[in-house]
């Protein structure tokens, strides 16, 4: 059976309901598979850009600082050694890439089951579609406020290349705690992150076509 879902218009009126794909939409969570996947995302937007410069990388100290023998003190090879002002370090992070692979079906699962819990929570919003000719945060605003969605808002227009959504997205951006992505850039940490899902119908059913 169908997921059956509330549908708004842009005042925030119930105007009918719609039918959502229940394998994506009304699947039991899968609580260790959205942790593998959130841990993965997470890793994933790591830049890994932190380095420190080895005593190899360090300009100077081609010179012996001063003679083997003959001053009282240990003999060094190089001023720029760790142990010195000045010097390397030693061991010290590098860049690297810290992105964890994850099968296909487990992100599936995942994304699924962020889905499936929002709706089990009654979080999710299906707006018929949002006619904005001129950006404006304050229609937005009005519209959050009667569906009682006005903290940590996820956003999902089905394309930004249309004026609607395009103006759409500049009259929600200017919100403290909101989040404007397009079905395929929808990922488990920003489901699990944000309160309130409010889909438009077009992207409801993009997120069905790839997901079911």
């Amino acid at each position: 059976m169908p997921v059956v879902l509330d549908l708004y218009n842009m005042q925030g009126d119930k105007i009918s309901t719609i039918d959502a794909n229940e394998a994506v939409f009304g699947i039991e969570p899968n609580k260790s598979v959205l942790h593998e996947v959130l841990v993965a995302e997470l890793a994933e937007a790591r830049q890994g850009t932190h380095a420190t410069k080895t005593r190899g990388m360090v300009r100077g100290g081609g010179r012996k600082p001063f003679k083997q023998k003959g001053t009282g003190r240990a003999r060094q090879g190089s001023s720029r050694a760790p142990h010195m002002v000045g010097g390397g370090v030693a061991l010290g992070p590098q860049p690297k890439s810290y992105e964890k692979k994850v099968n296909k079906k487990v992100r599936l699962l995942a994304l699924k089951s962020a889905l499936s819990e929002k709706v089990k929570e009654g979080n999710v919003i299906v707006v018929d579609e949002f006619k904005i000719e001129t950006p404006k945060t304050k229609t937005i605003i009005g519209f959050l406020d009667k569906v009682g969605a006005a903290n940590k808002q996820l956003f999902i227009l089905n394309d930004l290349a249309s004026d609607n959504d395009w103006n759409t997205y500049l009259s929600a951006r200017n919100l403290e705690n909101a989040m404007i992505l397009q079905p395929n850039e929808v990922g488990v940490y920003w489901l699990l992150k944000q309160d309130k899902v409010i889909v438009t119908k077009e992207a409801l059913k993009s997120i069905e076509e790839v997901l079911a």
